[in-house]
């Protein structure tokens, strides 16, 4: 099947007991055993089925296994937030220390996981000069249990070149993890050029809707852990919590997102409501009309900034003199997300102007919604960083970041228009 039919139908046909054709919403904390001899084989995970929903659940299970299908993995873990899912990914790998080397351009509370969180858990961060492969390959040691990078970074927009990236990880021996949440598997599929987890913030362009939040990992089931025991013997020695359970040896390709789901999601419980794996997967069915929509307006919206005079920068990867229109001809098809970080004549204090005037554009900080949305990361999601971390994150002071809706373009522009002229009145006063 397509993806767009994959995200109408993978995981699902019909509910057996009622021929109910939505998937229903199995709102329970645990199951029944037909005896001591089914629980136990049910906790040894030689039976298929349920046993409690920090564990997993029938509605999350359709979830998991539509963005797997969407991906091209072979299995997927549901979580809470797309920060579990990103935290569970990286300890998955790391958890008995080394280190794990990341471009720069970075989602500001990612950068705070990777710089400040898991250090104190004996796991270090490297952040490359860049998100180019050479600059990459110039930290990854003996020690390094993962490359990660964001395909398109939030909100630097720098789309990564993803296929080069993981032939460099490969070559030392060590996974690439990527964060997909931008691209969507609409616009591009990671596993398809090397990498070899991929996690998404559902919340984002796959919920579509601002409603609900939630996180994705899935396991591309191509690394052959097995060839690498001192690097990584989570995988490939018995795990004395679990039975002795040796995940690569009873899960082959799946060992990943098997070790995920047993060792993090049920100990630590950052478990997906089954509410809100329903409000998910009803996102999902749409995503692919959305993102459609979202790039067309978000094209339209570039060229518009680009051509007026109170604007005094535009980054967006689809014009052909930005340093990624190259990737987004490789990757993206041509076209590039609707994601875009733009600066206005006067530099701050217009741009805050500017930003305190939006009226149809909401101010607040998610991405990915059917409504547009403003942020200044300066002020909000990058606060926390550094300003010499923030420019390499590809933000500047006076930096808007757009993410455009699915409205008329025309009332997009208005609302653009209006607010650049009352900022610019605003500049006027205050320079008189």
């Amino acid at each position: 099947m397509r993806l767009e039919t994959l995200a109408v139908h993978s995981g699902f046909d019909c509910d057996p007991a009622t021929k109910a054709v939505a998937v229903p919403i199995y709102q329970t904390a645990a199951y029944a055993f037909d005896s001591a001899d089914h629980g136990a084989a049910l906790f040894d995970l030689e039976a298929e089925g349920y046993r409690y929903s920090r564990i997993a659940n029938p509605t999350s299970a359709v979830l998991e296994e539509r963005v797997a299908a969407m991906e091209g993995g072979v299995g997927a873990l549901a979580v809470a937030s797309g920060q579990a899912a990103l935290h569970y990914a990286l300890v998955n790998v790391a958890d008995t220390g080394g280190n794990i080397v990341s471009t720069p351009q970075l989602y500001g509370t990612t950068h705070t996981l990777l710089a400040y969180v898991l250090p104190r858990q004996g796991i270090t961060a490297r952040f490359a000069a860049s998100d180019q492969a050479a600059d990459i390959e110039k930290l990854i040691d003996k020690d390094t249990k993962a490359v990660f990078c964001e395909s398109i970074g939030n909100p630097a927009g720098n789309i990564t070149d993803i296929e080069e990236i993981a032939k460099v990880a490969h070559r030392h021996g060590v996974p690439l993890i990527v964060d997909n949440t931008v691209a969507t598997p609409i616009l591009l599929r990671p596993i398809e050029y090397g990498a070899d987890v991929v996690v998404h913030s559902l919340t984002k362009f796959m919920g579509g809707h601002g409603t609900t939040l939630g996180g994705c990992i899935v396991d591309g089931g191509n690394f052959p852990w097995e060839e690498q025991p001192e690097r990584f013997p989570t995988f490939n020695l018995p795990d004395e919590s679990y039975h002795g359970m040796v995940y690569r040896e009873h899960f082959g390709r799946s060992a990943f997102i098997a070790r995920c789901r047993s060792v993090y999601q049920r100990t630590t419980g950052a478990v997906l409501a089954p509410m809100s794996a329903f409000l998910l997967l009803q996102g999902i069915e749409t995503v692919a009309l959305r993102v459609e929509r979202h790039v067309q307006n978000g094209r339209k919206v570039a060229d518009y900034l680009r051509a007026d005079p109170r604007v005094e920068w535009v980054n967006y990867a689809g014009f052909e003199d930005s340093p990624y229109y190259p990737m987004a001809q490789k990757y993206l098809g041509g076209q590039a997300s609707s994601l875009l970080t733009f600066g206005i004549v006067g530099g701050l204090q217009a741009g805050k102007d500017f930003y305190d005037r939006l009226g149809l554009i909401k101010r607040l900080v998610n991405i990915g919604d059917a409504k547009s949305l403003a942020c200044h990361p300066a002020s909000t999601t990058h606060r926390q960083m550094p300003p010499a971390d923030q420019l390499k994150a590809g933000v500047r002071p006076e930096t808007i970041r757009l993410s455009i809706g699915i409205e008329h373009i025309d009332d997009i522009i208005a609302d653009l228009n209006q607010a650049l002229g009352m900022a610019a009145t605003a500049s006027v006063s205050a320079a008189a």
